[in-house]
């Protein structure tokens, strides 16, 4: 019976997904090798090599390419292109070992990988295995940097379906995929966090019916981007990015169930739609094997803020979780981002002021210091007026000035470079914010 080329590309994309999770000692790692060299070795039957190649966003295999297969691992492909792998060809000499080194070098964090992966492999011993971009004749080279935003967009979306479909699993009662769920948020750690502004700047926030998901993610990505620069451990930022992207579960429940009620809200739904805290508290503690215990604690005391004088109200003193602190930074901070049917969304320095006026209040306020550090009043992607009039793009924070980032200025063209404003505090700095969706849509295809 011929090998289905399809279901050895899964075996194999799968080893990857387990891998990014667990580490190689794992017994699932091992499971998962063993599952894909299996595959690998039956199509050695059939042929002397094995090419994977990534077209667009497709995954083929000589004429044939796996549309189902390639819209389910979306996620995996963009990885790939995003590490400059488009093509890799098993050869029939190779040996598991090899797979295993493949595969854990592949899972390994780009910002750890300082050589072409080919190269690396060569070092590790792999000879039955090469790597690398699809050579294709072109005129018109793709411009990389674009390339690499449609891709991180095209997570984002990703992302968001994933997160929508976790949260309508425990809004239905159904089983939720505490794999899939880790495997989403693992994805998003690597490729979005510290990338929040440039979405605002795009305005993917358009679904105005799904706003709380994005809401949620965005608290999520914030959170874990927030808790990775303070030195957390991997798996505790994994945990906290959880806990962000379910810490409104109750809300969404709400809103589902009573906000779109075309009658008059009784007493009963109007106490609920206060309280969607201890909703969405009460929803979670039915899946703390899924999710863990500490999007519970996170949903429920998101609202109580530093002083304890928010919700719900409690009958003994207890300081709210640094997690849950976290999260309610980052929920007021990405709520005041975006545009509402009520408010417009507020430029930078507005937020940092409106937030710095809660400090020891509803923040704790070394904890606020630090977010402001890491974010900068300024975020990377916001694009601004200098004082001499020239347009720029905010690239990176320095933390030792928060209120002074490194820009490329990108207008006027002939006039480009990059400027670390701490060097020119007294002359040249920031001197306004421009909205991306009014004054400053302009130059979003400079940024």
């Amino acid at each position: 019976m011929p090998v289905n080329i399809g279901d050895v590309f899964k075996d194999f994309l799968s080893g990857l997904q387990v891998a990014r999770l667990y580490p190689q000692w794992h017994p699932e790692f091992k499971k998962a090798i063993d599952k894909a060299y299996l595959s690998l070795q039956e199509t050695f039957k059939e042929r002397n090599s094995l090419i994977l190649a990534i077209v667009g966003e497709e995954l083929t295999f000589q004429k044939d390419i796996f549309f189902d297969l390639s819209k389910i691992e979306k996620p995996l492909i963009l990885y790939l292109k995003d590490r400059g792998i488009e093509r890799i060809e098993f050869f029939v000499g190779m040996q598991k070992e090899e797979l295993s080194r493949l595969i854990s070098l592949l899972a390994t964090p780009k910002e750890q990988i300082k050589q072409q992966p080919q190269d690396l492999l060569s070092v590790l011993g792999v000879k039955n295995i090469i790597v690398g971009k699809i050579k294709v004749s072109s005129s018109m080279p793709l411009d990389a940097e674009k390339e690499k935003l449609i891709n991180y967009l095209a997570l984002y979306e990703d992302s968001v379906t994933k997160a929508t479909q976790s949260m309508d699993d425990l809004l239905e009662e159904r089983e939720v995929d505490h794999f899939a769920l880790r495997l989403n948020l693992v994805n998003v750690m690597e490729n979005l966090a510290g990338r929040h502004q440039e979405f605002l700047n795009l305005g993917v926030m358009k679904r105005y019916d799904t706003r709380t998901y994005y809401h949620t993610l965005n608290v999520s990505i914030l959170a874990m981007y927030f808790s990775a620069k303070m030195g957390f451990a991997r798996e505790e930022v994994l945990d906290i990015g959880i806990a962000g992207l379910f810490h409104d579960i109750g809300k969404i429940y709400i809103s589902r169930k009573i906000i779109q009620k075309p009658s008059r809200l009784t007493d009963e739904e109007f106490a609920k739609m206060k309280n969607h805290v201890i909703v969405g508290t009460e929803i979670l503690l039915k899946y703390v094997e899924a999710v863990g215990f500490l999007p519970v604690v996170t949903c429920f005391e998101h609202h109580l803020k530093y002083d304890m004088s928010g919700y719900p109200k409690l009958t003994f003193a207890q300081p709210p979780h640094l997690a849950s602190e976290i999260t309610c930074i980052c929920d007021v901070y990405d709520a005041l981002s975006q545009r509402r049917s009520y408010k417009d969304d507020y430029p930078p320095s507005r937020i940092y002021e409106v937030m710095l006026k809660e400090k020891g209040t509803t923040f704790e306020p070394e904890l606020l210091g630090k977010f402001f550090r890491i974010m900068g009043v300024w975020p990377v992607g916001a694009i601004v007026s200098l004082t001499d009039a020239r347009i720029a793009v905010v690239r990176e924070e320095n933390e030792d000035d928060i209120f002074s980032p490194k820009v490329e200025v990108i207008m006027p063209i002939d006039k480009k470079e990059s400027i670390d404003l701490r060097t020119t505090r007294g002359t040249n700095k920031i001197e306004w914010y421009l909205n991306p969706f009014n004054e400053g849509k302009e130059y979003l295809h400079l940024v």
